[in-house]
Parts: C-alpha cells; sequence; structure tokens
C-alpha cells in the first residue's frame, strides 16, 4: 500500500509554505553548507502519530496573471490528480476572493476530500471573515495559524482521520532507485538489470508516470528496483511539466534504500543532474553516480579518467559517492553496479563501536585543534551513533556555537578515513553537555 498523498493549495501570500513546514516539522531549505544546489523545496514526509503521509506544496494559484496562467493551471490539477486530500490555504485577514472561487471550481470537479484551512486566524480582525468561506461549499473548515501554531494539531487529525496504518511493501528487502532527469535511460537500466523489457521504453522525453517497483533476484537473494519512468498517461495535458516529474523522483527517493543517478554520456551533466543528487542527500539516502550511454565514447579509458574529474568537481557535496561507468543498451560494465549498491546499501547501516568512535576523534583533535573563538575553543566531551540510514553521530560539546563549518568537515573527513562510509552521506549532530536529544 502507498503512502497517501497531501497537497496544499492556494492562491499566493495565503501562507501555504509556513504550513507547510508546520506539517513536516522543520524548516525545508537548501543543505546547509552545500555549494551547488539551489531549488524550491516542495514535497516532504509527514509523520503524525502512527500515520505519516507525502505533503505537496503546490506554487499560489493567481489567474490574474495571463503570463502564467496555463502552467499555474497545469501545476494545480497535476496537484490534486496526485493527492488523496487537498488542504485548501485561504487568507483568513483578506477573506473570501474571487482567486478563492477559481481554486473552488477547480477542486469541485476533483471529487477529492478537501479541506479547507483558513490561515492566519490569530487576529481578531480575522473572525467577521471566517464564516464568509462557507460560500466554498465544502464540508470541513478549520481555523489556524502557520505562523502561531494554533489548530495545526485539528487539520492534521483532519487530514489523517480516514488513513490506515501503513505496511511497508517489501520491508526487509534491498530497494534502489534509478534517478534522474528525462531521457537519459533510466527504464533502459531497469530493463538491463532485470535482463528483459519489463517497463515500456520511448525516446520521447517525458514519457512517465508513477514509479513502478519491480522484485528481482541477484545471486539468489531478493531485490526490488524502482523505475521513475512508467507508461505515458493519454490526454494528460501535463505530463511534461516538471513538477510532476520531481513529484515522482521524490516518492522514490523517499521509498529507497539506495538511488541511482543516471547522466548521459552523451549530453553531459547540466545543473539540473546535480538538483536531483540534492534530493537524495537531503532525504538521507547513498547515492551511485552511473555514467550511462557509454557505448557512445571512444578512447574509454581517457574519458573515464575526464569524466571522474569533472563529476567530482560538478558534485563537490558528495566526493563518496561512488562512480559508475556502463551502457544500458549494451549491457558492457552492467556487472560492476549491484556491487556497488550492496556496498552503499551496507555501509548506510554500519554501527560502530562508540569506543572506537572516540578514539578516532581524539587522535582527529590531537592532531589538529578546533580553532578558537574570542579566547573560546571547542571541546569534544563525547561522541556516539545514535542513528543509521543515514549514520548519525552525535558530539558532546562544551558550546556548539563554537563549531565552524570547516572543522566539522574536518572530523567528517576523519570519520570516512577511519571507517568505510563510502556512498553514503552521513550526520553529525553537536549537542552542549547536557542537552537533552530533541
Amino acid at each position: 500500500m502507498k503512502k497517501p498523498v497531501v497537497a496544499l493549495l492556494g492562491r499566493p501570500n495565503v501562507g501555504k509554505s509556513t504550513i507547510f513546514n508546520r506539517l513536516v516539522g522543520k524548516k525545508i531549505s537548501i543543505i546547509e553548507d552545500t555549494p551547488g544546489i539551489t531549488r524550491d523545496r516542495i514535497y516532504g514526509e509527514v509523520k503524525f502519530g502512527k500515520y505519516s503521509y507525502n505533503l505537496i506544496d503546490t506554487g499560489g494559484i493567481d489567474l490574474g496573471n495571463d503570463d502564467f496562467n496555463k502552467e499555474i493551471k497545469m501545476q494545480a490539477e497535476l496537484a490534486i490528480d496526485a493527492s488523496d486530500v487537498i488542504v485548501f490555504v485561504v487568507d483568513g485577514m483578506e477573506g473570501l476572493t474571487s482567486n478563492d472561487l477559481v481554486v473552488r471550481d477547480m477542486l469541485i470537479k476533483s471529487n477529492k476530500k478537501v479541506i479547507v484551512a483558513i490561515n492566519k486566524t490569530d487576529s481578531k480582525l480575522t473572525k467577521d471573515n471566517i464564516y464568509d468561506f462557507y460560500e466554498l461549499g465544502f464540508d470541513t473548515y478549520i481555523p489556524i495559524s502557520g505562523e502561531q501554531n494554533t489548530g495545526i494539531y485539528d487539520l492534521q487529525e483532519e487530514i489523517t482521520k480516514d488513513f490506515t496504518e501503513i505496511e511497508e511493501e517489501y520491508k526487509d528487502i534491498l530497494k534502489f532507485s534509478v534517478i534522474g532527469r528525462p531521457n537519459v535511460g533510466k527504464s533502459s537500466l531497469v530493463n538491463a538489470i532485470l535482463n528483459e523489457d519489463r517497463v515500456i521504453v520511448s525516446n520521447i522525453s517525458g514519457t512517465t508516470r508513477d514509479a513502478v517497483d519491480t522484485p528481482f533476484k541477484y545471486h539468489g537473494e531478493d531485490y526490488v528496483v524502482i523505475d521513475t519512468a512508467g507508461l505515458r498517461r493519454q490526454g494528460k495535458i501535463y505530463e511534461n511539466v516538471e513538477r510532476y516529474s520531481l513529484l515522482r523522483t521524490m516518492r522514490a527517493i523517499d521509498r529507497s534504500n539506495v538511488c541511482l543517478l543516471l547522466i548521459d554520456a552523451t549530453t553531459g551533466i547540466i545543473e539540473h543532474d546535480k538538483h536531483i543528487a540534492g534530493y537524495a542527500i537531503e532525504a538521507g539516502k547513498p547515492v551511485i553516480i552511473v555514467v550511462n550511454k557509454w557505448d557512445t565514447i571512444e578512447e574509454k579509458e581517457d574519458e573515464m579518467k575526464k569524466w571522474t574529474k569533472e563529476i567530482r568537481a560538478n558534485f563537490q557535496f558528495m566526493p563518496y559517492a561512488p562512480i559508475v561507468f556502463l551502457s544500458a543498451l549494451t549491457k558492457k560494465r552492467l556487472h560492476t553496479l549491484m556491487p556497488e549498491i550492496l556496498k552503499c546499501y551496507e555501509n548506510s547501516r554500519k554501527e560502530i563501536k562508540t569506543s572506537l568512535l572516540n578514539d578516532v576523534i581524539e587522535d582527529a583533535v590531537n592532531l589538529e585543534l578546533p580553532p578558537s573563538y574570542k579566547g573560546k575553543r571547542l571541546k569534544i566531551y563525547f561522541v556516539s551513533q545514535v542513528r543509521t540510514a543515514p549514520p548519525t553521530f552525535e558530539f558532546k560539546v562544551n558550546s556548539k556555537g563554537l563549531v565552524h563549518f570547516s572543522y566539522k568537515r574536518y572530523l567528517e573527513n576523519k570519520l570516512r578515513e577511519s571507517f568505510d562510509l563510502e556512498g553514503t552521506p552521513i550526520v553529525i549532530e553537536f549537542k552542549n553537555k547536557g542537552e537533552e536529544k530533541m
């Protein structure tokens, strides 16, 4: 059973992003101190009690802007189509507008469950406006304030009211996804791994639908490959919209243990490749960079060195990611892929003894002292691993405000040097001595 999808819809400046962050439980932004990744985050996982769901944040629907009218309508339609529940966000301060009525008309046609979230109701000025929204004609209205965090619990209860607990499909089986921009050969690679044409391949960019899970065996063990490509939906005008493609990719990443970022050797690296990689890292997933269509390259040994150098320069934010060169079409070098997937999976779940961790960090500190700030120097008292997938390490310190980014990177490098953590991101959390775990 797939995780439910909830979409936030509404006109601009009604507070959707604030509500999104409240529901997800943290501020979603680009990865801290990570160069090369710039984008808006529109997708997140929400956990509420025993339930969880995927949340989409859409762009503001403002039909008064003719230049963007078509694109906005397409984005709204794709979000509505992909969702199980829609949270229609309106502005309690401003009251009902003609734009709200346009959104209302779109939602009524969808036959989906709609919850009207009347935002910005923390002011006395909004009380008179609340009842105006009943004109929209929906069944459920919840006054909230995303800024003040009031009414959010009630909203969560209403969103999840009809949900059932999700039993994870293929729970104990390694799942890996094939991600990347359109037309880089994702379906061809899946077919090569499965050794049969189980996923229809088209040379038309964007011929994709929902992620396809396919179980298979490798050396007698069970695995699942998640392809973000499938059949074209006939009659859907928004099939090539990037946001819908991104939604599929994010859902595949969310359910994966390892991600294969596919790059086309015939076209080279583009900015969007880095954006896609950034989503996988933010989700805490191991990433393998797979250069496909290697059969088209002459002077392969020299080109492999050049490609490796270029990949490392473009993906400086994940120097630990293995690189695999192959051809899905001819299956040359395909045998090098599964061993890397297995290694990355095992490394992401590696548990390191506390005593070994503290020995390594003590040696690292003795080798290079932390920089001082205004006469104060960072002291590391104790280190422990608190989670896996990705490996997460908690450092007890005298003052986490003294942590400089360059020294944090130094410590991460020492951990990677001492323990084989190739392929997986790692998380380092600094806590002041005596600070409780969040």
